[in-house]
């Protein structure tokens, strides 16, 4: 009896050291629903940008989130893309789905209202698999989502793609 009461008051100790992953479903519910927004893309690096208009449905139940979306650019294309995060305290990982239909993994952490991933491309990307990913929550019904990738050239960092979405 003495053991199991030993047990409990450490398995309670741990319980209550670990980071409350409630916190980040308060975060992420507001994000539920649908929403559309423009920005600019870079097929690759030193390529002239592509304007897109783009579309989202976003359901964040708990401490997941799952974007689901097209963007269209040059009046025809249209491409598919996707993520889905789960967080577990304020550390998220998940999976990416972009226009070449390859996966592509996500990991990193939530500071104040911007989500920071690191990429893991699933094929080669402007000379490397690596990439940065934010996801940037605004007041008045706004969020930002923008991708950066190192020139192979010169090393520095460039904004790949820029897309800011309103709540419809």
């Amino acid at each position: 009896m003495r053991r199991q009461a030993c047990l409990l008051a450490i398995l309670a100790g741990f319980c209550a050291a670990a980071p409350a992953a409630a916190d980040e479903s308060g975060f992420l519910e507001p994000l539920n629903g649908s929403w559309t927004g423009t920005g600019k893309v870079l097929r690759t690096i030193g390529s002239p940008p592509i304007n897109v208009s783009c579309g989202f449905d976003i359901n964040a139940p708990g401490t997941s989130i799952s974007m689901k979306g097209n963007c269209r650019g040059l009046l025809i294309i249209s491409r598919s893309i996707s993520a889905q995060l789960t967080a577990r305290g304020n550390r998220y990982s998940g999976t990416y789905t972009g226009p070449s239909g390859a996966t592509s993994q996500l990991s990193g952490s939530r500071q104040g209202d911007v989500i920071n991933l690191a990429v893991n491309w699933a094929r080669l990307v402007n000379g490397d698999r690596n990439a940065n990913m934010i996801i940037r929550r605004q007041g008045g019904g706004q969020l930002t989502l923008r991708t950066i990738d190192k020139d192979p050239t010169s090393g520095q960092s460039i904004i790949t793609s820029e897309i800011n979405l309103r709540r419809q």
